[in-house]
């Protein structure tokens, strides 16, 4: 049975038609190639024209016959993206928990590296010497309000010695050990401070009493204090050096005056303490110890303050330079009277 005849006898023409189709384009893109690949050294304008026109050609072309492959790349990644959701959303969870770890403890290193500074900030005038310490237990009770901090005797601290945060005064040392000391703080029922107001300079005692604000007493003068008046430390009886911040004035429910203190506006964990003996220690003793004497000069043991003083001696008289007299000046003669008549010439 002839080919035609049988039952691909339909396809053959369009078959030989697609063939003789894509011979065409292949012949026609192996000439591009060809054009493209050509060295003219002498006709430089007619190469670039043809390099030209020829990419200009294979732009599309190439794009066409790429983009089935592109766009079945982009269908596989949507596939697969589908399909891990699940094991990519795990994975995110975890490193979000993991990222969150390091960044509170990023933070909690960065608030610890303030109070630091802030800590290792504090002066005095004039300057003292100062350990700081880290408190590690605190006693607390209805009247009793103390800290355990971290630095005893092998770092110089002494009972007495004032104890400070980065915003004021917390206490006073009242127990040493080595390698620990107890810190009596502004509101245990024991404390007593000196302190004066800044404004007016009056004096008084802040006693604490068990509550967060401890009370002043022996307040003296006329209206000594006023709401929100600044606290700091009078020195008085060579306790603790005089200016450190204590805090703010307040009018209680009781009607007594009591201190907002500053040392409560942040953690007490970490201290400053003071090396503060009295006050000698904040001048050079030896610049104040003299050296040379002055002369000493003593009064006449006969003569009292109490006796009459001794009359002043008269003072010689200063010679003057004598003055000639004065000259009267010369009479005018008296006129000669006339002879009497019958006198002898």
């Amino acid at each position: 049975m002839p080919f035609r005849e049988g039952p691909l006898g339909d396809l053959k023409v369009p078959l030989t038609w697609t063939a003789a189709v894509a011979l065409i384009v292949a012949a026609v893109i192996a000439v591009a190639f060809l054009l493209a690949d050509r060295r003219e050294t002498l006709q430089e304008q007619a190469y670039g024209v043809t390099r030209q026109t020829v990419d200009t050609v294979a732009k599309p072309v190439s794009g066409a016959i790429a983009a089935p492959g592109r766009w079945t790349g982009l269908g596989l990644d949507y596939v697969r993206s589908y399909f891990f959701t699940a094991s990519e959303n795990r994975r995110l969870k975890a490193e979000l928990a993991e990222m969150r770890q390091w960044r509170d403890r990023a933070l909690a290193l960065q608030d610890q590296n303030d109070r630091y500074k802030s800590l290792l900030g504090l002066r005095t005038d004039p300057p003292i010497p100062m350990a700081s310490a880290r408190v590690v237990s605190d006693s607390r009770g209805p009247f009793a309000n103390t800290r355990l901090a971290d630095a005893g005797s092998e770092r110089g601290i002494a009972v007495g010695n004032p104890a400070l945060n980065e915003r004021g005064l917390v206490g006073r040392v009242v127990g040493v050990s080595r390698g620990a000391s107890r810190i009596l703080l502004l509101t245990d029922i024991a404390s007593r401070t000196p302190v004066m107001i800044d404004r007016t300079n009056a004096r008084a005692i802040l006693t604490g009493d068990g509550g967060p604000n401890p009370k002043l007493e022996y307040l003296r003068g006329v209206d000594p204090i006023q709401q929100g008046d600044r606290v700091v430390t009078s020195g008085d009886g060579g306790v603790v050096p005089r200016g450190l911040p204590v805090g703010a004035a307040v009018k209680g429910l009781d009607g007594r005056w009591r201190v907002v203190l500053f040392a409560d506006q942040a953690a007490i964990d970490y201290v400053r303490i003071l090396l503060f003996k009295d006050f000698s220690q904040l001048a050079n003793q030896k610049e104040l110890e003299a050296k040379v004497l002055p002369p000493v000069t003593t009064e006449d043991p006969q003569s009292s303050i109490l006796s009459t003083p001794p009359a002043a001696a008269p003072k010689p008289a200063t010679p003057t330079p004598a003055t000639p007299p004065a000259v009267a000046p010369p009479k005018p003669a008296p006129p000669a009277k006339p002879a009497a008549s019958g006198a002898p010439r």
